[in-house]
């Protein structure tokens, strides 16, 4: 059983499934489903479609050379049949598989690791241009996660010191206000009394 590939969006095309089309030079064409055959009649590029393997891979959003692949090459030529040689390639196999997918998936993270970091400077960035506080970050949870808010408030520097004097002079006006009024409720009575 040979799983082929499709070959517009690169996807698994399993026997019995998808679309075979046969070009008048006699080349093969498979298609692992009807929306990638019409696109491929439609004569779309597959490096500019977005849900195609061809595009990750342009944009290096895709893990693009490595060596386990080497092992998915089309060979051939015909093997005598080997019952230890099929055991150890079977082996081999799961094992080429497991190594792939650690790959794929260290790719993955430091990708988004590097995509957070520069999420992160971009923020501190407008932190400094703004001079947003600690509050008014609580407002914008829409910009990030609150795992993400915990981490930038402990990471940046956020300026406090702008924030405390702004509530050291609201708590002073509301003092002078208080007393105004003290002091302007006692002659309210004085001339309630007089009349």
């Amino acid at each position: 059983m040979r799983v082929e590939r499709c070959f517009f969006c690169s996807g698994p095309v399993y026997p019995g499934k998808g679309v075979q089309f046969v070009r008048n030079d006699a080349k093969t064409f498979r298609f692992c489903r009807s929306k990638c055959h019409r696109a491929f009649k439609k004569k779309r590029n597959p490096r500019k479609v977005r849900w195609t393997k061809a595009f990750r891979k342009t944009r290096n959003a895709e893990l693009t050379v490595d060596t386990t692949w080497e092992f998915e090459k089309r060979r051939n030529v015909p093997v005598r049949y080997d019952r230890d040689m099929m055991a150890a390639t079977l082996r081999a196999m799961k094992r080429v598989q497991q190594i792939r997918a650690n790959r794929e998936k260290d790719f993955f993270k430091e990708r988004l690791w590097k995509r957070s970091s520069s999420m992160r400077a971009n923020i501190a960035s407008a932190l400094k241009k703004n001079r947003m506080t600690a509050a008014d970050m609580n407002y914008n949870t829409n910009l990030l996660s609150m795992k993400n808010l915990i981490k930038l408030k402990t990471k940046m520097e956020v300026d406090t010191d702008m924030a405390t004097d702004a509530r050291k002079e609201l708590k002073q006006k509301e003092k002078d206000r208080m007393q105004v009024e003290k002091e302007v409720a006692p002659r309210q009575k004085e001339t309630v009394m007089v009349d």
